[in-house]
C-alpha cells in the first residue's frame, strides 16, 4: 500500500468525515470543505422511503457545488427504494452513495434497517446489487464489527463477502459492536470497546477490499497510522467538535502543499457567500452559526467568542453583518 503521504492522486475517501444525523447538514459539510478541499463528506442518513414519498427533496438532497466530493448516505431494506435512491442521487449530482448498516438506534431498527441488517447479509447483499444496478454510481456499505452475538470474525468476513460480491466498493468499518437492545445510539458509539485490531485484521484477511477504518480516530495522528493498515480513516465526532484540528489534513494525507491551513477567521469569511445566500432563501444564520460555535476552542476569549457568536446569530432577523463581526473578533486576536 502507498504511503498515507506519497501522492496528490490519494482518492478522496482516504480522509472522510462520516455522515451524523443532526451534524452533517449541507451548512456543516460547507464547514469542513473550507477546512480540507479534498476529503469525502457525507450527508446524513436520509431514508430511502422518505425519498419516495417526498415532495420536499431539496431539503432532503439539495447542497452546494463546493461541497463535491460528496455521499449520499441512504437507510433501508427495500431494494427497490433503495434502488429508487440510487437513481435520485445519480441525477442530483452525488458522486457516490453509501447504505447505512451501522446505525444502531430503536427507532432505526423498527424500519428493519441500520445495523440490525447485519443479521440478514443476504438482504444486505439484495439491496446492494440493486443498487448496483441502478445507477454507475459507487456503492458503498457502512457497518459495524458486529452486533449483539453475532460478533465473530467468521461472521464479519461472511457478511463482507456477500456484501463484495454484491457490488459494494468500499465498506466503511465502525470498529466497535452494536448493542441493539440496552444501549442508546450515543452509549454505542462509547461503550463498546473499540476494536481496530478487528478491522486491520479483516483488511489483512482480504487485502483486495477497499476498507475505511471509522471510530475513535480522534487526530490526524491517528488517522496517518490507520493509513498504514487500511485503506481510508473515516473520522465522525471529533471533525464535528473540533473542525479546525483537521487544518492540515489535504497536506498530510493528500500530499497537497499547495494550500496553507486555513484560519478560523478564514472559515468564517470563506462561508459568508454561502450564509448569504442561505439568508437570501428564507434561511436563519443559526442554521449555519450552531456549527461555527465548535470552532474555536483552547485559545484566549474563545469562550466569549463562542457565546457573542451565538446570542447574536440565534436573533431573530440576524444577518451577515453577525458573521462580519464574529471574523473581525478573530482577525483581531490572530486567528
Amino acid at each position: 500500500m502507498d504511503s498515507p503521504t506519497s501522492s496528490d492522486r490519494e482518492p478522496p475517501w482516504r480522509f472522510s468525515v462520516a455522515p451524523m444525523l443532526d451534524c452533517t447538514d449541507r451548512h456543516f459539510r460547507l464547514l469542513m470543505r473550507q477546512i480540507s478541499r479534498r476529503a469525502l463528506l457525507y450527508s446524513e442518513m436520509v431514508v430511502a422511503q422518505a425519498l419516495h414519498h417526498s415532495d420536499r427533496r431539496e431539503r432532503l438532497l439539495g447542497f452546494d457545488p463546493e461541497e463535491h466530493p460528496l455521499a449520499l448516505q441512504v437507510g433501508g431494506d427495500d431494494p427497490l427504494l433503495l434502488a429508487e435512491a440510487t437513481r435520485m442521487a445519480a441525477d442530483w449530482g452525488y458522486d457516490e452513495i453509501n447504505l447505512n448498516v451501522g446505525c444502531p438506534s430503536p427507532r432505526v431498527q423498527a424500519g428493519n434497517f441500520g445495523a440490525c441488517l447485519m443479521a440478514e447479509p443476504e438482504t444486505v447483499a439484495r439491496c446492494v446489487a440493486a443498487m448496483k444496478a441502478a445507477s454507475d454510481l459507487p456503492v458503498t456499505v457502512k457497518h459495524r464489527v458486529g452486533i449483539d452475538a453475532l460478533d465473530s470474525d467468521v461472521f464479519l468476513t461472511a457478511f463482507v463477502d456477500a456484501v463484495a460480491a454484491a457490488g459494494a466498493s468500499r465498506f466503511s468499518v465502525h470498529a466497535r459492536k452494536a448493542w441493539l437492545e440496552g444501549l442508546d445510539p450515543k452509549q454505542n458509539r462509547t461503550i463498546p470497546p473499540l476494536q481496530h485490531d478487528r478491522v486491520i485484521a479483516l483488511k489483512e484477511r482480504r487485502p483486495e477490499l477497499t476498507i475505511e477504518l471509522n471510530g475513535g480516530l480522534d487526530t490526524p495522528s491517528d488517522c496517518l497510522n490507520a493509513l498504514r493498515h487500511c485503506d481510508g480513516a473515516m473520522v465522525g465526532r471529533a471533525a464535528y467538535a473540533h473542525p479546525l484540528r483537521w487544518a492540515e489534513v489535504d497536506q498530510l494525507i493528500y500530499g497537497d502543499s499547495a494550500r496553507p491551513p486555513v484560519s478560523a477567521s478564514g472559515v468564517v469569511r470563506g462561508l459568508m457567500p454561502h450564509a448569504e445566500r442561505h439568508l437570501q432563501r428564507g434561511g436563519r444564520l443559526w442554521d449555519m452559526g450552531r456549527h461555527l460555535v465548535q470552532l474555536v476552542e483552547g485559545v484566549p476569549g474563545a469562550r466569549h467568542w463562542r457565546r457573542d457568536l451565538g446570542q447574536n446569530a440565534q436573533r431573530k432577523g440576524a444577518d451577515l453583518t453577525v458573521l462580519e463581526s464574529a471574523a473581525r473578533q478573530l482577525e483581531d486576536a490572530g486567528l
